[in-house]
């Protein structure tokens, strides 16, 4: 077991963690890595002095991706000028068929398109004139379905800003969606269409758009893609006004947030000024299974809830069994919260993938439905939009803030939470009550952005575990509140402005290791996760990823 002067030590000289993993990894004579530098053009040079060959340039982690063999790969990894070697993983946003045979509930007109738009308040919203205009959210995923309702806003005016695609690394005049993941997510932001009775379909219909492809028609990609994708939005952020990015996939995490290269990218953008709202993922309910990037504590991090096909009736509303559920491995609460995400139909063409493969639920025209943290995310999203029209002024951390302190929790007849906060988060977000709020100064306190991306401090959330599979916050009012499958509050405590969600510690020189943290017992998760021999280096300091497939957002039943 490694003792804190151990980890300690390797942090001080910049190596990266790694998840041991019982298999033997067979080497392929040809394999993509992320390089990591001073800087993009100093990990270029030293891809070309060993021979290698760059196929991404990823400037807003300081690095390339590059094709080697594994002699110049050894000889990366002896270069001291070399802060990061990272295996290219394989990531997806397609849905993999269901364990349990489809229901079909919820299928064509049994599902309104609106009722995720009619669940959070944001028709109340729009009924004041708040619609998301003058904001641009760029949506990263598959691409989208031309539609005039993504085509154009609610006063027929044309609104995609910018298209680009990342799997070429290059700006298109458009971009088609194979999969069909990306028309669906989108259509949830910013459809303009609307029901008979004059409701709309997307919870932000006049927002603008930016359109970035990185999956493929199997729903596939890369870290490499996906990061040259965020590269461009961050480069690309004043010209088409970007404030929000959508990231409707993620991946089962290889190692803490502060080492993982999409993590970076992520923590980048937000630096930017831009409001990342990231899945929580569909690995649930089971602790411990947030996805990476939407690990990253910084970010806002939407989980998943269904109204059980009950609009009106939201005394059965409850987080969807599918969506992950915290803490995050570095001890962080997430979900942040958590929106509709069962049931939810938007477009998408009967020949996209998913169509084609969950034909049940498709309408044979253009609208599907289909459950997911990934729709969660889109209603985040335009959430997100509708109060940056009200306040553009919102920084992504007060966004995120006022996100989180205006949502719902589920709660019982005596005030006591329905269901534990690690997997509703916050509550469930509420469109009118976000406009209306005027909480400031709550999200990220404790944390510092530049030197966690500078690799200076990094840091550990408040969420412990009890030993025996439940897990508490530490350091509330002395004893903390423990909670398993029922939340309990306690005494005094008060959720709220004074309740410190997403506090950090510093995990450094500065942190109090004192008796209530024991660093070797209070993080011993399960078995994926011992903060012991389960974390472990190699001398070349790479990350010995296997290759295989991260199958992401995987598909899920209806809910």
């Amino acid at each position: 077991m490694k003792t804190k002067s151990n980890w300690m030590a390797a942090l001080a000289v910049g190596v990266v963690t790694a998840l041991a993993t019982p298999t033997t990894i067979q080497i392929q004579e040809s394999q993509c890595l992320i390089v990591r530098a001073g800087d993009s053009n100093a990990a270029r040079l030293l891809v070309e002095r060993v021979g290698g060959t760059v196929t991404h340039e990823l400037t807003v982690i300081d690095s390339v991706a590059a094709t080697v063999t594994p002699g110049q790969r050894s000889r990366l990894a002896k270069d001291r000028a070399v802060r990061q070697l990272f295996e290219d993983r394989s990531v997806a946003v397609d849905a993999r068929k269901s364990k349990n045979k489809a229901s079909g509930v919820g299928v064509g007109e049994q599902t309104p398109s609106s009722q995720h738009v009619r669940l959070i308040g944001a028709d109340r919203v729009h009924a004041q004139g708040i619609t998301g205009a003058g904001v641009t959210v760029a949506v990263l995923d598959s691409g989208y379905l031309a539609r005039n309702e993504i085509l154009y806003d609610s006063s027929w005016r044309p609104r995609i800003r910018a298209y680009y695609d990342a799997i070429a690394g290059r700006a298109s005049r458009w971009v088609y969606d194979e999969s069909g993941h990306g028309s669906h997510v989108t259509g949830i932001v910013a459809s303009s269409a609307r029901d008979e009775d004059g409701t709309f379909h997307g919870i932000a219909p006049d927002v603008d758009l930016v359109v970035v492809k990185a999956f493929g028609a199997d729903g596939g990609g890369s870290y490499a893609d996906v990061i040259r994708g965020i590269d461009w939005v961050v480069t690309n952020r004043q010209r088409y006004g970007i404030r929000v990015l959508n990231l409707s996939f993620g991946a089962e995490p290889s190692t803490l947030y502060w080492a993982d290269p999409l993590s970076q990218a992520v923590m980048k953008a937000w630096q930017a000024g831009i409001a990342v709202v990231a899945s929580a993922g569909n690995r649930g309910p089971e602790p411990l299974t947030i996805n990476a990037p939407g690990n990253v504590p910084y970010i806002i991090t939407a989980g998943s809830m269904t109204d059980a096909y009950t609009l009106e009736d939201p005394t059965d509303d409850r987080p969807t069994f599918f969506t992950a559920a915290g803490p995050t491995a570095s001890g962080f609460p997430k979900p942040d919260l958590v929106a509709p995400g069962g049931h939810v139909r938007s477009v998408m063409l009967p020949s996209a993938t998913l169509a084609q493969e969950h034909p049940e639920f498709h309408d044979g025209g253009h609208y599907f439905t289909m459950s997911g943290s990934s729709q969660a995310t889109a209603v985040v999203s335009g959430v997100a939009a509708l109060l940056l029209q009200l306040e553009p002024e919102l920084s992504p951390d007060e966004l995120k803030c006022r996100l989180t302190a205006s949502a719902r929790v589920a709660l019982d007849d005596e005030g006591e939470p329905l269901f534990s906060l690690l997997r509703q988060g916050r509550g469930t977000v509420n469109a009118l009550d976000a406009v209306l709020s005027s909480a400031s100064a709550c999200a990220n306190r404790g944390l510092d952005l530049a030197r966690d991306l500078a690799g200076e401090t990094h840091y550990v959330g408040r969420v412990r575990s009890d030993g025996s599979g439940g897990f508490y916050f530490f350091g509330m009012d002395g004893d903390g509140f423990a909670w398993g499958d029922g939340f309990a509050w306690g005494d005094g405590f008060a959720w709220g402005d004074g309740f410190a969600w997403g506090d950090g510690f510093a995990w450094g020189d500065g942190f109090a290791w004192g008796d209530a943290f024991v660093w070797d017992d209070a993080f011993v998760w399960d078995d994926g996760f011992a903060w012991g021999d389960a974390f472990v280096w190699d001398d070349a300091f790479v990350w010995d990823d296997a290759n295989a497939a991260a199958l992401v957002n995987q598909w899920v039943d209806q809910e």
